[in-house]
């Protein structure tokens, strides 16, 4: 996934403009910020709503304001290309973190189902109904 982030960076490590402790400083930050939400999006895609939005409020304050536009464009995209490539790795029943793949469901008792999903599903075969009523909602 470092793919992702060290491209973002790339992309946005010309419009860091200097502050107080310098421009070496700024770099070191979006890079750190840019790799922890694509960590972040790996290991937690089901929950991270807006990747995008939550990364450029990390680093907003990084660009000047006439750069603002475009490193959310560029954080924007990359964010995406990460994301479909989680989402295509997850369909094929793999993880990115090595972490086996559970289902999403919650048993009767209210603990998460540790069950193996079914491939291209967030469900294992005895939660699969939920995978139905969402296509239908969806739809």
């Amino acid at each position: 996934m470092y793919q992702f982030s060290r491209s973002m960076y790339r992309e946005l490590a010309d419009f860091v403009a200097p502050d107080g402790c310098g421009v070496g400083n700024a770099k070191a930050r979006l890079l750190t910020s840019c790799e922890a939400a694509v960590e972040r999006l790996a290991a937690d895609r089901h929950y991270f709503a807006r990747p995008a939005r939550s990364l450029f409020n990390d680093v907003r304050m990084l660009f000047p304001l006439s750069k603002q536009l475009v490193a959310f464009s560029v954080i924007e995209r990359h964010m995406r290309l990460a994301a479909d490539y989680v989402d295509l790795q997850a369909r094929t029943g793999h993880s990115l973190t090595g972490v086996p793949l559970i289902c999403h469901a919650t048993t009767r008792r209210g603990t998460a189902c540790q069950r193996e999903p079914l491939p291209g599903s967030r469900y294992c075969p005895s939660h699969k109904h939920l995978d139905d009523e969402l296509e239908l909602t969806a739809a």
